[in-house]
């Protein structure tokens, strides 16, 4: 029997299964890759490679979570690798990285550069990219009524990360359109929690994840 194709999952916190208002991870089949692994069936492994914090291309001062230094070991680690879900962006939102939704996007896209790029796929070929526009934050005021004193640090880490948020959907549609790869808007399928803002409810993991499904079949 061949081998399964696979599915690399790349992305942060809502890869991983953060779960809203907790330092918990959800279980593996809540969690959007768990979910596209039943969905797309035995003839397809899913690797999940979610890590908190990660951002696209920015050094964090505060962690190393820089996307593009970890992609290529974690491609060559899971290769050979068919499809490629890139799903990170969320992080670059934060005050101290400065980035605007434009920079965001291009961040992304230098990714998918890098994925297609790569000798990672079944006979050194390139894998296949679906680029995955994260869903707008939501409000904070789930955060407020739990921990005031929490929310104002808080909301002072991510500020107008929500206005800017709203704008990601057109600009990673054209990243992936000057690149010729697949891309997805997670906000048609995700409402970011009203916990903390960020992260997703499970609900949002199962649409997500079937979504993906989806368009990885397609691919």
């Amino acid at each position: 029997m061949d081998d399964p194709r696979t599915l690399l999952c790349f992305g942060d916190s809502n890869t991983w299964g953060f779960e809203p208002g907790s330092m918990t991870r959800y279980p593996r089949h809540v969690r959007w890759p768990g979910v596209a692994a039943a969905a797309l069936g035995e003839t397809w492994h899913v690797v999940e490679a979610g890590l908190n914090g990660r951002t696209t291309v920015f050094e964090d001062p505060l962690g190393d979570v820089c996307g593009l230094r970890h992609l290529g070991p974690v491609l060559a680690s899971a290769a050979p690798v068919d499809v490629v879900a890139i799903v990170l962006g969320t992080n670059d939102l934060k005050t101290r990285l400065s980035a605007s939704p434009y920079e965001i996007a291009e961040g992304a896209g230098m990714l998918v550069d890098h994925v297609l790029a790569s000798d990672a796929g079944p006979d050194e070929r390139a894998p296949a990219v679906l680029l995955v526009a994260p869903p707008p934050l939501a409000s904070l005021s789930g955060w407020e009524a739990r921990d005031r004193a929490s929310y104002e640090g808080f909301e002072e880490a991510w500020h107008e990360a929500r206005e800017r948020s709203l704008r990601f959907a057109r600009q990673y549609a054209r990243v992936a359109h000057v690149r010729g790869v697949a891309w997805l808007d997670a906000g048609a399928h995700v409402v970011s929690s009203d916990i903390d803002g960020i992260h997703w409810p499970p609900e949002g993991h199962a649409a997500l994840g079937r979504a993906i499904a989806e368009a990885v079949r397609a691919l």
